[in-house]
């Protein structure tokens, strides 16, 4: 292996282009683009003394390398975005949330475009307004349909006017203008368009002036009703654009971006800049980036982000120069279908967007490390202290909690959840139904559900298993006492597995362990407690949803059971057909009819139940 990759390093061209870096596995590691392959890969394998440690770690993991040449250092940049996305390179720095942001979308190369909320942007020649942060998509699209009443539907109107077709719904409350129908002509919904798009780009006095001006005309003509519809939208467009508050000076499209770095991790915050007015803003978070420069995790972060998720305004406000910045900014622009200006201001308006953004991401770095912090303590460092607290040597990983529920003896069930690392692992709770244990006895019906799942170990631990019965917890939890306890442990040993357990009595909160005639107290604000107590309480949860729907179901069978004609099979019958008791009692005999097994002589008897008899014989 390493003679075909020396091999291979010795052959690397010196052209642009993109290199990918594969593991043993064939796995793409690294994605990384070069003004010339054969130089930059080389640079990988120098002497490691000359390196920082991730590159280190990168060199010593590659196992083969591929290459594409590219035209030139701005195509190869475009492929390397590409290729970062579809793979997502583990050496790579990616973003934590690449989630695409809504926009709205007119696509004026159609005769009659309609208005859609999209979160993708594509090269299509539309027409995108955006992003919309702080604005909810119902408010939004009903403020478009009420102003500007575009269509919203997908109906092929050349098609719907052939056929005749009458105007929907949205005609009638005045939120279209139906071109389906005929109603409008091409050119006055081109100009409602030109109209939308002009306001959605954030040119509300020209928008204003071309509906004062089509009023006037309106009303000179005598065409007072629609003068009057013209009047009512120019008042809304109005409300509308007082309601915005402007933020900085001018009319500008910008981004304003600051970055916030703390041990291992990043933070850049942006803000999104239209019209000179803040539209909104938003986080974007790295992990792992402790030996990067700030312009290492600039130049990707820019390529992500206004590569995938949001489209580049013309100006993109750093606080501090990037080397690349003329490569990336051609990038941008061609992506953008205009020109984009990544700048560095050092002074004025823009410098102070800038610093805002950057006092913005290290108030968020400080409410994420805060975070981190309290998470660790609630979930791993919980653990430790659990450790600790019940005197066990290894850590406590997996906790598996069990709970009985009964009501008087009756439908006796038990319930087991599954923690891993502090999380509740839901996929992996299992319920059980009492089999041996008759009456309300909690020790046995505990003894008998602790021996049946490490029965279910020792048939499915030779089975490769990673989760379920399969594998063994760290700790076994016991909701109850001494008692409770006891008879878990007595499982265990007829079972022959040896695995710490404690259990946790509700009423003091008090921690009954092995051999131990005392329980344990912790205090009530222990990081640990609250682990035993979270475990506890979904064990409970858990297998009380389960004895609910079991009683329910038992009811309804009971009722069931006194119908003449309706024996077991029909009794089964119904309940797996229809979803509740409601569902039977008010179907039609013909429904009943339905289910399987079922005949009308048994379908007339059930509706006589519960209608009466004179219902059932009329029907």
């Amino acid at each position: 292996m390493e003679e075909l990759l020396s091999q291979k390093l010795k052959n690397l061209p010196d052209k642009p282009g993109v290199y990918i870096m594969k593991d043993a596995g064939g796995e793409v590691i690294y994605v990384g683009k070069a003004l010339s392959i054969k130089n930059r890969v080389r640079q990988y394998f120098h002497s490691p003394a000359r390196q920082d440690v991730k590159v280190c770690a990168l060199a010593q993991k590659v196992s083969d390398i591929e290459y594409i040449i590219t035209d030139s250092e701005l195509e190869a940049l475009a492929l390397e975005c590409n290729l970062i996305k579809k793979h997502l390179p583990r050496y790579n720095i990616l973003l934590k949330d690449d989630k695409n942001f809504p926009y709205v979308k007119i696509n004026v190369k159609t005769p009659y475009p309609r208005v859609e909320w999209v979160r993708k942007l594509e090269d299509d020649g539309a027409k995108y307004f955006g992003p919309y942060l702080a604005v909810s998509k119902k408010m939004l699209m009903d403020e478009i349909a009420i102003n500007f009443p575009l269509r919203s539907c997908t109906k092929d109107i050349e098609k719907a006017r052939k056929r005749g077709d009458r105007p929907c719904l949205n005609y009638h409350i005045g939120r279209c203008l139906a071109p389906c129908a005929g109603n409008i002509s091409l050119g006055e919904y081109a100009e409602l368009v030109k109209q939308a798009c002009a306001f959605l780009g954030g040119k509300y006095e020209e928008v204003l002036s071309s509906l004062k001006e089509e009023m006037n005309g309106a009303s000179k003509s005598m065409e007072f009703e629609k003068a009057a519809r013209l009047r009512d939208r120019i008042a809304a467009i109005e409300r509308m654009v007082q309601r915005q508050k402007a933020i900085t000076a001018g009319r500008h499209d910008r981004d304003a971006l600051g970055m916030a770095r703390k041990g291992d991790n990043a933070v850049i915050q942006a803000f999104f800049v239209r019209q000179g007015k803040i539209i909104g803003s938003q986080k974007y978070f790295f992990e792992e980036v402790g030996g990067e420069k700030d312009e290492d995790i600039w130049e990707p972060f820019l390529q992500q982000v206004y590569s995938f998720v949001l489209q580049a305004p013309p100006e993109v406000l750093l606080p501090v120069p990037i080397p690349s910045q003329p490569l990336l900014e051609a990038y941008l622009s061609r992506k953008a279908g205009r020109r984009v200006h990544i700048l560095c201001p050092v002074k004025g308006e823009k410098k102070k967007l800038v610093m805002l953004a950057e006092t913005n991401a290290i108030e968020a770095m400080e409410k994420e490390s805060r975070y981190s912090h309290n998470e660790w303590e609630r979930n791993e460092g919980a653990q430790i202290a659990l450790c600790e607290a019940l005197g066990i040597a290894a850590p406590v990983h997996r906790i598996e909690a069990f709970d009985i529920s009964n009501i008087q003896g009756t439908d006796s069930v038990a319930s087991m959840t599954v923690f891993v690392d502090g999380r509740a692992q839901k996929k992996e709770y299992r319920r059980f139904k009492i089999k041996t244990v008759e009456g309300a006895d909690d020790f046995a019906s505990m003894h008998e559900v602790v021996l049946r799942r490490f029965r279910r170990w020792k048939q499915e631990s030779g089975q490769g298993l990673t989760a379920g019965f399969g594998v063994l917890p760290d700790l076994v939890l016991i909701d109850g006492g001494k008692g409770q306890l006891n008879a878990a442990l007595a499982a265990m040993r007829e079972a022959g597995v040896s695995i710490p357990a404690a259990g946790l009595a509700k009423r003091m909160e008090e921690i009954y362990l092995p051999g131990q005639e005392e329980p344990v107290r912790l205090p009530l604000r222990s990081p640990a407690l609250h682990l035993l107590e979270r475990a506890r309480d979904e064990a409970h949860r858990f297998a009380i949803s389960y004895h609910r729907s079991l009683r329910g179901k038992g009811s309804l069978q009971s009722e069931l059971e006194g119908i003449s004609g309706v024996g077991p099979k029909k009794r089964i019958a119904l309940m797996q057909h229809f979803a509740s008791k409601d569902e039977i009692a008010s179907a039609s005999v013909e429904q009943l009819r339905a289910a399987p097994g079922m005949d009308i002589r048994s379908a007339r008897a059930v509706y006589a139940h519960y209608h009466g008899q004179s219902d059932a014989d009329t029907v």
